[in-house]
């Protein structure tokens, strides 16, 4: 019988009763410009002990006093500070746009802004600008984030990423501090699509790769906060190219309250999957719609909504494949005839609601309601007919390159129909309190994990007309004896789960900022509880609590170097998810502890001038003890966990990272990591983990033609050594601590703007235009031939199992068109 789905409407009503007594206030608000008519960003606006900054558009709101003269001041370390005095009625929504002067003023006290703050938490922020235009074959945060230290993906077409030795279900993502999810079942990038940030409707991207605070939730390895922007204009914009297209449209009522911007996106993989060494007839349909709606009820009261559909159908019939391995002494190629296809389906509905209660000056109140659906299908069956052999190497051969002498033949069917029906919701409290120079935060949340899964599927391996045991069988010598076992699988999974996982969270931290002697000194101390309910048919009910104290230190020493030392760390604690729960066999385990990770990070960050342009050399030195670790095996981007806690781990490295205008006007940087991470399953030993990515060199660059500034280019260089390459189905870890080729990637992007900022047309069919840049890509520009796992086929008369890597996607062109009106 096949999965019955959970047929509930994706509608969320979401109420607040209050009885408020509103101080008289009044709103400034407007966009920041410079005398290119450009926004400044990172600009103070103050009054008295208040103040703002104003965001990557230039955008500001400032609640004043009414009724009174206020002296409101504008400054920015690279413009000359700008002062006014208004006075406004009660509840008024004055626009007010200052151009700034880009004189320079001589400040004698350096004023830690909002992106200074940033630095003392340890985030990374990074411009969305730069993540539109950067080029990578899956474009978007995700891609910037791979050239980042400590962060790694080896996939292009995957956004999934792994940070400091972390797998890709220890990640936290937050749109609008709402928490996002992805997809339970994808086993490969190329059957992934969409991430659920769209990178069109994003004004502010800031990543922790650890030692975060504890308002964040319980993960063990990173923090990915985005914030939508809120419009102050009408705008669209369009982008297309031969792997999909997207486009955005946002505006604001007339009287400022009603705000709402809108995204849809159309990705088509084809490009590269067709490219690759495996010929298919491949049919994927990826596509999603996004809002983001905001509507200020008063002053001090704002409801918004974000919503997303994203519907995504994966049809895929392999033909052939040839890969060629082995030396050049002693060539050797796999040749594969494929039957049968695979259809996957994975739907998602996504809705919450938020609202922001400004109680007073002091004191701030948000409530966030959310809910998340997904319904995914995994159908395959495909009947894989192997060659392996030696390969004619003959120069002027007409057979040169292919098999002709024959070692090994065989056959390989994978089967599945795999559904699953996912239902989560949200309910969550959140405040911040100001005392002096103390600041509290806390909040408390509900959750409620509705899953029902059908697992169902086999793999049988045939070796010259010979079908192979599992390794549990004892072992014969087929085909030279009879073999008297029962005939079975090589592996077979069946399951049926129905699974509810109650979950109640919370945290509270404090901050101060504060003196050490003439420096500075930033003080955050916090703590997190998190208490979970497994239950569900057929489950023995099990609760379990954990506690995860975290801390961080920051100075700034007053020295002529502007330099910020930053010590952070604590307990980070991760109960498990319904993945985490369900082992190799299918069965859920209830009894699942928490993954622990006792996490010290100490930063440096050094900001400096070289050629006369801001530079920032940023330097994180971490160590992690891991216990109660779930060990798993990684397959593509597939996390297989044993749920079993029946392992210790350890993981150290360095980061570094050194950003600024290498070129005028243009932000770029270089990245490098350092890595080791190892795990000790049942006392047996330490063996490399999944993820041990022991080096990592990244470089993004932008540039242009000096004489021909709108000629632009953009390059992202990436160079990993090796993974581990995994093991059999069944095979034990222990046995297989070989490692992948080094993987090497460069793509590069060009563009040609026609119409910008500075080349604005005023009549012909030009002029409906803001931006509009015709380019050409090319991905992995070396044709290097890159891999993400390998295939084991074994040699029946030498009884040599041979691991094939499976390449990636080779060199592609493409062509891009972006347009903003």
């Amino acid at each position: 019988m096949l999965l019955k789905t959970i047929k509930l409407p994706l509608t969320l009503l979401f109420f607040c009763f209050a009885t408020i007594v509103f101080a008289q206030k009044a709103v400034i608000k407007g966009i920041i410009l410079d005398e290119n008519n450009l926004p400044v960003s990172g600009a103070n606006i103050t009054f008295k002990d208040t103040g703002t900054i104003s965001d990557l558009n230039g955008f500001y709101l400032l609640e004043i006093p009414s009724n009174e003269n206020v002296i409101i001041s504008f400054s920015h370390l690279s413009h000359k500070k700008i002062q006014l005095t208004v006075n406004l009625s009660p509840n008024e929504d004055y626009e007010l746009n200052p151009v700034m002067n880009t004189s320079i003023e001589q400040i004698s006290e350096v004023v830690i802004s909002g992106r200074e703050n940033k630095r003392v938490e340890g985030v990374t922020t990074i411009s969305p600008e730069v993540i539109r235009k950067m080029v990578g074959a899956n474009a978007g945060v995700e891609n910037l984030l791979k050239s980042l230290p400590g962060v790694n993906g080896n996939d292009e077409l995957s956004t999934q990423y792994a940070v400091r030795g972390g797998n890709y279900d220890e990640n936290l993502v937050y749109v609008n501090e709402i928490e996002v999810y992805r997809p339970f079942l994808i086993r490969s990038g190329q059957q992934e699509g969409l991430s659920f940030v769209n990178s069109d409707l994003t004004s502010n991207v800031e990543f922790s790769a650890g030692g975060f605070q504890a308002k964040y939730g319980d993960k063990l390895s990173s923090v990915l906060d985005i914030t939508y922007r809120k419009p102050v204009d009408f705008g669209a914009s369009i982008d297309a190219s031969f792997l999909g297209a997207s486009g955005s449209v946002e505006g604001i009522s007339k009287n400022g309250r009603l705000s709402g911007i809108m995204g849809i996106r159309y990705r088509d993989n084809s490009l590269f999957v067709k490219a690759k060494q495996t010929e298919t007839n491949y049919h994927p349909k990826f596509a999603d719609a996004q809002t983001y709606l905001t509507y200020k009820i008063t002053n001090n009261f704002e409801l918004s909504f974000l919503g997303n559909v994203s519907l995504n159908e994966y049809n895929y019939r392999p033909l052939t494949r040839q890969t060629n391995f082995g030396t050049i002494t002693e060539p050797i190629a796999l040749l594969v005839f494929y039957e049968g296809r695979e259809e996957d389906k994975y739907n998602t509905y996504f809705g919450a609601f938020k609202s922001t209660w400004v109680v007073s000056e002091n004191y701030t109140a948000k409530f966030i309601a959310s809910l998340y659906q997904t319904t995914e299908q995994e159908y395959f069956d495909i009947l894989a007919e192997y060659r392996l052999g030696e390969v004619n190497t003959e120069i002027g051969s007409e057979d040169l390159g292919t098999v002709e002498y024959t070692r090994g033949i065989g056959g390989q069917l994978t089967h599945a129909r795999n559904d699953l029906d996912a239902l989560i919701l949200n309910v969550e409290h959140k405040g911040n309190l100001s005392l002096k120079e103390n600041k509290i935060e806390y909040g408390f949340k509900y959750t409620r994990e509705d899953i029902r899964d059908r697992v169902q599927e086999y793999e049988i391996i045939d070796s010259a007309g010979f079908s192979i045991n599992p390794p549990i069988f004892p072992p014969n010598n087929q085909p030279y004896d009879p073999d008297a076992t029962p005939i079975v699988p090589y592996t077979s999974v069946r399951a049926l789960n129905d699974t509810q996982i109650d979950r109640i969270s919370g945290y509270a931290q404090w901050s101060r900022k504060t003196s050490l002697g003439n420096g500075e000194l930033w003080l955050n101390a916090g703590v997190r509880a998190h208490n979970w309910t497994v239950s569900g048919k057929n489950i023995t009910s099990t609760t379990q609590t954990v506690f995860s104290p975290r801390f961080q230190v920051a100075l700034k020493p007053d020295w002529k170097r502007d330099m910020l030392f930053r010590l952070s760390g604590g307990v980070y604690q991760q109960p498990p998810f319904y993945r985490e729960l369900r082992d190799s066999s299918g069965t859920v385990r209830p009894g699942v502890k928490a993954q622990k990770s006792i996490h010290i990070v100490f930063g440096n960050d050094y900001s400096f001038k070289m050629w006369d342009r801001a530079f920032r050399l940023n330097t994180e030195l971490y160590y992690k003890h891991l216990t109660d670790v779930n060990p798993y095996t990684l397959e593509n981007v597939r996390i297989r966990y044993r749920a079993t806690n029946n392992a210790v781990a350890y993981a150290y490295g360095l980061d570094l990272r050194l950003a600024g205008e290498f070129v005028p006007g243009t932000e770029s940087w270089l990245s490098f990591g350092y890595l080791k991470t190892e795990e000790n399953i049942d006392d047996r030993g330490y063996i490399f983990r999944p993820t041990d990515q022991r080096l990592k060199f990244g470089m993004l660059f932008q540039d242009y033609v000096k004489v021909i500034p709108s000629l632009k280019m953009y390059l992202n260089l990436t160079y990993n050594t090796g993974l581990p390459g995994g093991s059999p189905s069944y095979a034990d870890p222990y046995r297989y601590q070989t490692r992948l080729r080094d993987y090497k990637r460069a793509d590069l992007g060009v563009s040609y703007v026609i119409v910008d900022d500075t080349k604005l047309r005023d009549s012909g069919w030009l002029k409906p235009f803001k931006e509009l840049s015709i380019g050409a890509e090319i991905f992995n520009i070396f044709d290097v031939q890159n891999s993400i796992t390998n295939t084991f086929v074994r040699d029946v008369y030498t009884k040599v199992q041979y691991s094939i890597p499976n390449y990636l996607s080779p060199r592609v062109f493409n062509l891009r068109l972006t347009a903003k009106f």
